[in-house]
């Protein structure tokens, strides 16, 4: 909202400020052009001239950087023709924004080489007139060669900068260090370039822009040198302090570059979308130009992904689709360098937006931990299992015989791929389907003389049919009547028990039992008679054992519950079924060791003992024959089978509380299953093992896994179920780790797709609770209060209300902070009622004080002057303070810690309302009215001191503290005997000396209190 017409200069001045507090843009720069005509009025010169310089800062930090020109020229112009005018600010800030001249000049295509030259010895001729360091004239030089493509000048330049003495004209250390480390990166030299932004990125040096800048810069060389932990993270930290500065358009198109280099195409989409202006804001032709040339690149890998036809976001007032708009952004991109490079003279911009346009992914796909909906085909291990290398002469063009080889290689070994493998003989013969009748074996499609037997017919049939699960059945009927033709009565058996599983699979549970006992009851009479292997008994015996199991599962479902502990039906399902596992083990355990198949089925009968232990209620054992069964498949060789049932220890691992156990089964799952299992699979194990870790504490590890689990859910389909929870859990082990920025962007992202049908509603209080400590951390208090009074919309419908009312009282806190004092005491009054409800004294105390210091505080924000706060509003905060005392003393009877508790929440609460008392002395009272001000005070602060005595050691601090409080107040009503006393006794409390910093501070305030009132 504008300023009231007429502003006095002071007024002005605040005006500006505030201004300059806004975000930057367009609106910001058109409230600094009205400023500027109210100074007008003024008729003071250094009015103008402040507001002046306001405008040309506002128009430098946005994207009409072009307009600056014209209020330096007439700053410029009134400095030579007044000096006396400006005051010792604004001759430093004149001076000071002749570098954002040059390096905005830069920007400008249309202004010639030769006026940035004459503009470059403009400014070297006034540095030294003022006498000032060359450091700043020669980095600007550095600049000017950089950009034409003069390197041995830019070398000169670069070397003359560092050697010059740093001064008040030199840009900080943060923005020197940026512009080092990008000229070692450009010139190839990467590690050396982070070597240089190492105190940027650490915190140690930091400015308005920077570690903003920074941290986008070093994304591509954290990539090159295959650093992509640190990328991704630069990434998410450094986006979010780009994302509102309109004047960063170069940064924000590294993020986009980073995203569209990484495997993260769709992240870069979303973020184009988010600045539409950036197509065409022309106020800063270069950075439009390095934009224009990501979104070329990006534009152009969707195409070559085979996604030119995809709509994507591009220059308003017309659809684009990405082919339409790389070729769009290519040709301004290149007719922007061309501007450029006729204005330097050489072909330097041109082939640097080339080779920017032209770069090629520096990694398949980066996992970034945000969602972010896959652009391109996804990468061959998230759609199916990676295969291993075919046998030889197993190739594409391989012969029927050579077919046959493989497959029946890997059915002996039971590898998963034994079903794609005859899928494969399969497609070189035709369709089963179409091969005919039992009978017409010659019938074999387009094969010329090489026929199928019908022991191949009826092993490609059977496989065909365990690839459609459930829907086999038919195809398992097919496969016995193909076993029968070739003389193998006991595998036809097992076929049509495998067709009585599929039945069973597909709901049909009981007739399927009737379906498997004549199978059973023949290849146990075959067995018995040798007229059948030990392979085909075992193959029907599990086959029925898995039915009796499936319809244990359905009466458990039935149930509620496990299946030995409701009905009568599911006590007899699991006895029946435990029995038919037995049967199994006896039949199959003696012959494991000289049987592959066999000792399979042997393990499988231990590992339906365990899932029968488990649904019975019994873990230990469950988890016992788990492992039994695990190892066993292990041991066979045949790893992947062990996979299910180590997920399921896993879970029953931690159920015990054995997190060595659980973390060891399910990193065994992930070993034994990588090869094999679809996305899902992957994101669920890395899911389990990233909350084991977690649960113990190890943060770094699990996050780790639960940025896996977000990649793989996100590949498999999963983002907005599987996926939002692994990155809100993700998000919880980055805040653990205090990584503010990474947390908050992923917990922003998981929240957009959780829901409480899906995830509950926990999950989403949860994620909003940490989004505020994030927030709170990085200085977003509006924004953290937000998520905190969201939250406790959610809490306050639950019949526990703690989280509700701590939730109420962390949004009071930052409403607080935001400057919000009004809504602050609103939350805190509600937070009290909540904390009162529950009987929490502590709670309830920290509620009134804080009400207290915002009662005194809110008033002196809203009047004008230094006389303080009025006495409605201290008495308003002395009866919220003494609720608070009244509060900790109706409290206090309790013995043990809570007792101690609350003894120390009544002297910090003695100790807070002797400060306010001391505190709400106005400038216009009288020495009487203060002397009993500091009298109330000091009573107060002397409780304070005898509650913190009376709790020992543990509260030393807060006690000298208050001793140092009252001493200062004792010294100011001339008891300096008092003081001095006082000021003794902290320095005796302290005689065991130490080196904690409080020790330290305490130390020298007594002294500086001894020193006062002795030499006063």
């Amino acid at each position: 909202m504008s300023e009231p017409m007429d502003l006095d200069f002071d007024a002005l001045r605040r005006a500006m400020q505030e201004n300059y507090e806004q975000p930057e843009g367009p609106a910001r720069n058109a409230r600094a052009e009205q400023l500027l005509v109210e100074a007008e009025k003024l008729n003071i010169p250094l009015a103008v001239i402040e507001a002046l310089g306001h405008q040309l800062k506002v128009y430098n930090y946005s994207s009409e950087k072009d307009r600056m020109f014209v209020p330096f020229a007439r700053l410029l112009r009134m400095w030579d023709e007044r000096p006396e005018d400006f005051d010792e600010y604004e001759i430093h800030s004149l001076h000071w924004v002749f570098k954002w001249v040059s390096s905005g000049m830069l920007g400008q295509p249309h202004i010639p080489l030769a006026s940035i030259e004459k503009w470059l010895g403009e400014m070297e001729h006034r540095y030294r007139l003022a006498g000032h360091s060359e450091r700043a004239v020669r980095a600007a030089e550095f600049t000017v060669a950089r950009e034409v493509g003069d390197l041995a000048r830019a070398e000169r330049a670069y070397t003359a900068w560092l050697a010059a003495d740093r001064d008040s004209m030199a840009d900080c250390h943060a923005c020197e260090l940026h512009d080092q480390g990008g000229w070692r990166a450009e010139r190839g030299a990467d590690a050396e370039a982070l070597e240089l932004w190492r105190p940027v990125l650490e915190g140690e040096y930091t400015c308005a822009h920077e570690p903003h800048a920074v941290l986008a810069s070093s994304l591509l060389p954290l990539l090159r040198l295959g650093r992509t932990d640190e990328a991704r993270a630069h990434h998410l930290r450094g986006f979010r302090l780009v994302r509102p500065m309109e004047s960063m358009r170069g940064a924000y198109a590294d993020h986009v570059e980073f995203c569209a280099l990484s495997g993260n195409e769709a992240r870069a989409l979303e973020l184009l979308a988010e600045r539409p202006s950036y197509f065409t804001d022309s106020g800063e032709p270069r950075s439009r130009m390095d934009f224009l040339a990501v979104v070329a690149l990006l534009a152009d890998r969707l195409t070559s992904l085979g996604l030119g036809a995809r709509t994507v976001p591009g220059p308003a007032g017309r659809t684009w689709t990405a082919a339409e708009l790389a070729a769009h952004a290519r040709v301004e991109a290149l007719s922007l360098a061309g501007r450029f490079d006729a204005r330097n003279g050489t072909t330097r911009v041109s082939e640097r937006i080339r080779r920017r346009m032209d770069r090629q992914p520096l990694v398949e796909r980066l996992p970034l931990g945000v969602r972010a909906e896959r652009t391109g085909p996804a990468t061959a291990a998230a759609t199916a299992p990676v295969r291993p290398s075919p046998a030889p002469g197993a190739g594409p063009e391989a012969d029927l015989p050579a077919l046959l080889a493989e497959a029946r290689r890997l059915s002996a070994a039971l590898h998963p791929d034994s079903v794609a493998a005859w899928a494969a003989v399969a497609e070189a013969v035709g369709d089963v389907g179409d091969v005919g009748d039992v009978g017409d074996v010659g019938d074999v499609g387009d094969v010329g003389d090489q026929e199928l037997t019908p022991r191949d017919r009826a092993e490609m049939t059977d496989h065909e049919a365990m690839g459609l699960g459930p829907e086999g059945v038919e195809l398992f009927a097919r496969a016995t009547e193909w076993y029968e033709e070739a003389g193998d009565p006991g595998e036809a058996l097992a076929a049509r028990a495998r067709g009585a599983y599929a039945l069973a699979l597909s709901g049909r549970s009981e007739e399927a039992l009737a379906a498997v006992s004549e199978p059973y009851e023949l290849v146990l009479a075959l067995f018995a008679e040798g007229a059948t292997g030990l392979r085909q008994a075992a193959s029907v015996l599990v086959g029925r054992a898995r039915i009796l199991l499936q319809r244990v599962h359905e009466a458990a479902g039935t149930n509620g519950g496990g299946a030995g502990g409701g009905s009568g039906g599911g006590s007899k399902a699991s006895a029946a079924a435990g029995s038919a596992a037995r049967e199994l083990l006896a039949l199959a355990g003696p012959g494991a060791a000289d049987d592959l198949l066999v000792a399979s089925r042997a393990a499988e009968a231990r590992a339906m003992l365990g899932e029968l232990a488990a649904l019975s209620g019994d873990a230990e054992k469950a988890a016992e024959l788990l492992t039994e069964a695990s190892e066993a498949f292990v041991a066979a060789g045949v790893p992947w089978f062990a996979v299910e049932y180590e997920a399921r220890l896993t879970g029953l691992a931690r159920h015990l509380g054995d997190a060595e156990a659980a973390e060891r089964a399910a990193r065994a799952a992930l070993e034994h299953g990588a090869p094999f299992m679809e996305a899902t699979g992957h994101a669920q194990l890395h899911l389990q093992l990233a909350e084991i870790l977690g649960a113990t504490g190890r943060f770094g590890p699990a996050a780790d896994h639960a940025l896996e689990a977000s990649h793989w859910a996100d590949e498999g389909g999963e983002s907005a179920t599987l996926g939002a929870w692994a990155r809100h859990q993700l998000g919880g082990f980055l805040l653990r780790q205090e990584r503010w920025a990474e947390a908050a962007e992923v917990l922003e992202s998981a929240l957009a797709e959780l829901s409480a049908d899906t995830h509950g509603d926990g999950a989403i209080v949860q994620t909003r609770w940490w989004l505020g400590d994030c927030l709170t951390e990085l200085g977003e208090h509006r924004e953290a209060a937000e998520h905190w009074l969201r939250a406790a919309d959610i809490a306050r419908r639950w019949p526990e209300q703690q989280d509700h009312a701590t939730l109420a009282h962390l949004a009071a806190e930052a409403l607080g902070h935001a400057g919000l004092l009004r809504e602050a005491g609103q939350a805190y009054e509600r937070a009290g009622e909540l904390w009162l409800t529950l009987g929490n004294v502590h709670g309830l105390v920290r509620s009134l004080r804080a009400r207290a210091w915002l009662a005194v505080r809110g008033e002196s924000e809203d009047v004008e002057g230094d006389d303080g706060p009025t006495g409605a509003s201290v008495d308003a905060a002395r009866e919220l303070m003494t609720r608070a005392v009244d509060a900790c003393e109706a409290g206090g009877a309790e013995d043990g810690e809570a007792g101690e508790a609350l003894v120390a929440e009544l002297a910090h609460t003695h100790r807070q309302f002797g400060d306010l008392v001391a505190r709400s002395v106005r400038g216009d009272a009288d020495d009487e009215a203060i002397r009993v001000l500091f009298e109330e005070a000091l009573g107060h602060f002397a409780l304070a001191v005898s509650g913190f005595l009376s709790l020992g050691e543990d509260s030393l601090h807060d006690r000298t503290g208050a001793q140092l409080a009252a001493g200062w107040l004792e010294a100011d009503l001339e008891r300096p005997e008092g003081a001095a006393g006082r000021a003794r006794a902290v320095r005796d409390a302290y005689a065991g000396g130490g080196s904690d910093e409080v020790v330290a501070a305490r130390l020298a305030e007594a002294e500086r209190l001894l020193r006062a009132v002795e030499g006063g």
